[in-house]
């Protein structure tokens, strides 16, 4: 089978013989709160919500994902998206809850989840209106706002770009981040630009992530061309700074179990946020046998931080990979096409020795495959899936190689 290999990623994955952790890091450049070292996790209202919100369904959620053990597995931000304050600020200027929904305040919202063990996201823009265009933005009450959300004890926030006065957002978004900065809380900053003035390259400077992408949709369609997209970026996703290709879908309905194993696969290699968009109160077993892959979540916050990075293409065929702690590579390789295809591995691809043997572990069978490759590994595919490999290796002198099939 014909192959085209990206140099460029090769080198890339070689650094995981030299890499360390105090390399990964200490390439933060900006916004010192400290936070986002590895990338967040944990649920956001809008994708299926959107703007039907209320303390009562935050409260709810926020039991939910104790309940249900995914706060231990990391998910511990509950971020309440667009549409929850009034349309006009009070007399003083202040951003106000909207008192039919949110009738206790925020604060005491916050404290709620915070006797959770969990941590409270909030939505703002940096507009004269949010994206809704059913409450104010915060163009011009950036120090208002910013001091406002730390009394209330917020610890993230979500920062959209609609309904601005048409300046760069190069401009606008800095203003957020130095108001942040002196509000005297730590808060993760989210932004959420779309990708338009390629984010990527100047976030790291401004927030502690950064959207590369326009909205997804529950949609094959939708995900995988935002997983394109945001690939496009990988290396400018470090500890402290994330690549944000939008909220996963898995458990809204509108794809498939192998298609949903596929979204959560790449978004947990590409380093991105891992935040949950369906209801959590809700969920099938199926569902959470996705999202609460431990193996899976381990790779997404492996403390390396190096985003995958298309290592291999041919046509609907695809190889993933990213170096990770402990002379590890994690490996998907993606069937994006209409029919079953045998997608191989080849030791050159990952940036293996050709000699070397190596240990497989498929992170959804959870388990360690009996035989050891040498030379290259191969699976066998349905349409619209995936395998997850973890892969060790050793050096040896001989050369074979060997199959695995899904």
């Amino acid at each position: 089978m014909g192959k085209r290999c990206c140099a460029v990623v090769l080198a890339m994955i070689m650094v995981i013989g030299l890499a360390s952790l105090t390399l990964a890091t200490s390439r933060r450049s900006m916004l010192t709160n400290g936070l986002g070292m590895t990338p967040p996790m944990g649920w956001n209202s809008w994708n299926h919500f959107s703007c039907n919100i209320d303390e009562k369904m935050i409260k709810e959620t926020a039991d939910a994902l104790v309940s249900t053990g995914l706060s231990k597995l990391g998910y511990v931000y509950v971020n309440i998206d667009d549409c929850w304050a009034e349309i006009s600020r009070d007399d003083k200027g202040n951003l106000v809850p909207k008192k039919s929904t949110f009738p206790s305040g925020i604060k005491a919202l916050a404290d709620y989840v915070h006797s959770k063990g969990l941590k409270l996201g909030i939505y703002s823009d940096a507009g004269h209106f949010t994206c809704s265009k059913r409450m104010p933005g915060s163009l011009g009450h950036e120090e208002q706002d910013a001091k406002t959300f730390a009394s209330w004890g917020i610890d993230y926030l979500k920062y959209d770009n609609c309904h601005n006065d048409g300046s760069n957002p190069i401009e606008r978004y800095p203003v957020m981040t130095r108001a942040l900065m002196k509000a005297g809380r730590p808060i993760f900053y989210s932004l959420c630009e779309w990708g338009d003035m390629h984010p990527a390259k100047w976030g790291a400077h401004v927030g502690n992530s950064w959207r590369t992408t326009n909205d997804i949709s529950d949609t094959w369609d939708s995900m995988i061309s935002i997983a394109d997209h945001n690939e496009v970026y990988a290396e400018y996703a470090r500890p402290g700074g994330w690549n944000d290709p939008d909220m996963l879908e898995v458990g809204n309905g509108g794809m498939k179990k192998d298609e949903y194993i596929v979204h959560f696969s790449l978004w947990a290699i590409s380093k991105a946020p891992l935040l949950l968009g369906c209801d959590i109160r809700n969920m099938t077993n199926e569902t959470m046998e996705i999202v609460a892959n431990k193996e899976v979540i381990a790779v997404n916050q492996d403390p390396y931080g190096f985003q995958a990075k298309k290592v291999r293409m041919q046509g609907n065929e695809e190889i993933w990979a990213a170096p990770l702690s402990g002379y590890r590579i994690a490996v998907v390789l993606l069937n994006r096409g209409p029919f079953r295809y045998s997608i191989t591995a080849r030791w050159d691809n990952i940036g293996l020795d050709p000699n070397s043997v190596v240990e497989a572990r498929d992170l959804w069978e959870h388990k360690t495959l009996e035989t050891r490759f040498v030379g290259n590994l191969t699976a066998t595919l349905n349409s619209h899936s995936c395998k997850m490999l973890l892969a060790s290796s050793h050096l040896m002198s001989r050369s074979s190689s060997r199959t695995c099939n899904s």
